[in-house]
């Protein structure tokens, strides 16, 4: 029987977080922060099944690149208090097929928040379950504020 979960949370400046490590972590990849030289490397990380990114019509091609966009956000939120993105984070259901359960995301993504002019970084984990354990597919939703 599927399980319900959603969680949303705002990925700030005011905890010291990174939008741009968040997406690199989320994405299983490996993405240079402009603002700091740092490179956070999620490239070995495990049960990334796919990272899609979604813009609204008129978006310029340049927000089409993760590492860009990220950037370009925390370029221009410099306020210590400042929102750079939300997250949000919804269970996607065991008996959906893989590509379902992909499409279930990505369409939720579009119609919710592409449609309202956001960003969204869809990216869709599956880990490994532990043994005798269920599996946790789910999506993490970075979307611009």
């Amino acid at each position: 029987m599927a399980s319900y979960h959603l969680s949303a949370k705002i990925i700030g400046r005011s905890d010291g977080r990174s939008v741009v490590a968040a997406a690199a972590y989320r994405s299983g990849a490996r993405i240079e922060r402009v603002e700091t030289g740092d490179c956070p490397d999620y490239t070995r990380k495990g049960g990334v099944v796919s990272a899609d990114l979604l813009t609204p019509d008129g978006a310029p091609e340049w927000a089409q690149n993760r590492a860009q966009l990220w950037n370009a956000v925390e370029a221009v939120e410099t306020r210590k208090n400042s929102q750079l993105a939300r997250e949000i984070e919804l269970a996607l259901p065991n008996e959906l097929s893989d590509a379902e359960a992909r499409c279930l995301a990505l369409t939720w993504a579009q119609d919710e928040l592409v449609s309202r002019g956001m960003v969204a970084d869809v990216c869709i984990h599956d880990p490994e379950p532990v043994p005798g354990g269920s599996r946790n597919r789910h999506a993490h939703i970075l979307c611009t504020v």
